[in-house]
């Protein structure tokens, strides 16, 4: 797998695009802003984008969705009860400016789908707390957590549709994974499941 992480927009959101190196076909995780940035990244990688992946619906994670799926022609993915919030933006003026609207997403999770680009795989694992909808992709030895789990920090649940129980029992299966897991986080830097579960102030006891 080959990984390039961007650093996006005025909340610093990560936007991460992943490609198989031998077929060059990809895949987009939460185009947050910047679409001429990311589309240039895009090209210097030589992927073929296949599909865009929205780890939850929150403005800071799909500012540059409309402008990046119409010049790469891939399908959007959210899971399902995130999808009103993508489409209605109810938080958008929290976040800052209203971003294009966006089409309606192609494809609708629910957790459990296996997402195959190339000779990539990534199993869909649904840890709602931050919202609803919230969604973290494990393959190839990494996790992209969205804003489910940061290094040394944990998803806000005072959002509309946060729940800090639902967000705690998601985490504590993200916490069985192996220790060697590369975290990915929707914002800020990579971090591994074992230095989480040793160190989170926010997992302890």
């Amino acid at each position: 797998m080959i990984l390039k992480k961007l650093v996006v927009g005025p909340l610093e959101s990560n936007c991460y695009i992943a490609g198989s190196e031998a077929g060059k076909e990809g895949i987009i995780i939460d185009p947050a802003d910047e679409a001429e940035r990311i589309l240039k990244n895009v090209t210097e990688m030589g992927l073929e984008i296949k599909l865009i992946v929205l780890t939850h619906g929150h403005p800071d994670h799909v500012g540059a969705l409309k402008e990046v799926q119409e010049a790469t022609g891939a399908e959007v993915a959210i899971h399902t009860d995130d999808a009103e919030a993508l489409l209605k933006q109810p938080l958008a003026f929290a976040f800052g400016p209203a971003y294009p609207p966006p089409p309606p997403p192609d494809r609708l999770l629910n957790g459990g789908e296996s997402l195959d680009i190339g000779d990539l795989n990534f199993s869909v694992r649904h840890t709602p707390g931050h919202t609803p909808g919230g969604i973290c992709l494990l393959g190839h030895g990494a996790l992209f957590s969205g804003d489910t789990l940061f290094h040394h920090g944990i998803g806000r649940f005072d959002l509309p549709g946060g729940d800090y129980e639902r967000l705690m029992n998601s985490l504590a299966t993200l916490m069985a994974l192996p220790d060697d897991t590369i975290v990915y986080p929707g914002h800020g830097s990579d971090t591994t499941i074992g230095a989480e579960r040793r160190a989170n102030p926010f997992l302890q006891g």
